[in-house]
């Protein structure tokens, strides 16, 4: 159900908070202008967004893309984040950097593989330098259009957008209630896109047959990064990288106040799968690992 408090059922053009999985989206964007020579990934992040501080090391566009830029994640204990229940809206990606600026690094960047949403905020800061453009804009003209998304957007707790779904959470007792406020501004390239099932679908579909990115550009952004003492990530610029039943399957999935989402992609089998759900902590991506298998009539008990 979209809406359970009206009965409307949800639908394959009902509209899902995507969490994490904003994050393959943005990172199109960035190669797609990597591609055309306005953005190099391994400048440090001030050439593009000097609002930045200098940190003790210089921290690049690759690193961050891939999380070894050595920025922090959310705080266990939210200090310095934006509280869980709130409505807060940021204006912009610069904005935004106030929350993490000036917190130290949790390690050399290109050391540790740090999972940081904060970091693809930068990475929308220093997109919009080079670019000379809004993000989001960017996003839906070289990516959404292209790929024909034409639900997907930014997400805005305070417009009204059609055919966007309510949001849930299960208390301890299994009763299902309204998820906390969440206006996901301050992460957009990270965590602050939605969209529907049918657009994942056709975005899946345009990066499988090359519409977005150049092949040798996507094969680049779908190889695992490696920390400077070697040992590979299993993470490329944006994108999860998972072997499962035999097969190279690149996927990510998402999660945050009432949503959960998961989608992979398997090129060699030219085939794709997404799950949205509107209740946060439902474990989705191994439904969405299901749904793989049965697609590709693979063997229940397959590694």
């Amino acid at each position: 159900m979209a809406d359970l408090e009206n009965y409307s059922p949800a639908t394959s053009s009902t509209l899902f908070r995507l969490g994490s999985i904003s994050k393959p989206l943005s990172a199109t964007a960035v190669l797609h202008l990597w591609e055309r020579g306005k953005l190099d990934l391994d400048a440090p992040v001030q050439k593009y967004c000097p609002e930045f501080p200098q940190k003790e090391w210089p921290i690049t566009a690759r690193q961050l893309l891939g999380h070894l830029g050595g920025i922090r994640h959310y705080s266990p204990d939210g200090k310095g984040d934006v509280p869980e229940d709130s409505a807060r809206h940021f204006l912009g990606m610069k904005e935004s950097l106030q929350l993490f600026a000036n917190d130290p690094l949790v390690a050399q960047p290109g050391m540790k593989f740090n999972y940081s949403t904060y970091g693809y905020t930068l990475i929308g800061c220093v997109f919009e330098g080079a670019a000379s453009e809004k993000f989001i804009d960017y996003l839906r003209k070289n990516v959404f259009d292209p790929a024909e998304m034409g639900q997907t957007r930014d997400d805005d707790f305070f417009a009204v957008i059609p055919h966007r779904t309510r949001w849930y959470h299960k208390d301890k007792s299994g009763i299902v209630r309204n998820a906390g406020v969440l206006d996901s501004s301050y992460k957009i390239p990270g965590g602050g896109i939605i969209s529907s099932a049918d657009d994942m679908a056709k975005f899946e579909t345009a990066i499988l047959r090359d519409k977005l990115l150049k092949r040798a550009t996507r094969d680049l952004m779908w190889t695992s990064l490696k920390t400077t003492d070697g040992k590979e990530t299993g993470y490329g610029l944006g994108w999860g990288i998972v072997d499962k039943f035999g097969l190279h399957i690149l996927a990510h999935t998402g999660g945050q106040q009432g949503t959960s989402t998961a989608f992979a992609v398997v090129p060699s089998r030219n085939v794709g799968v997404v799950v949205l759900c509107n209740m946060d902590e439902v474990d989705v991506n191994q439904l969405a690992m299901q749904i793989l298998r049965i697609a590709l009539d693979i063997a229940e008990n397959a590694p």
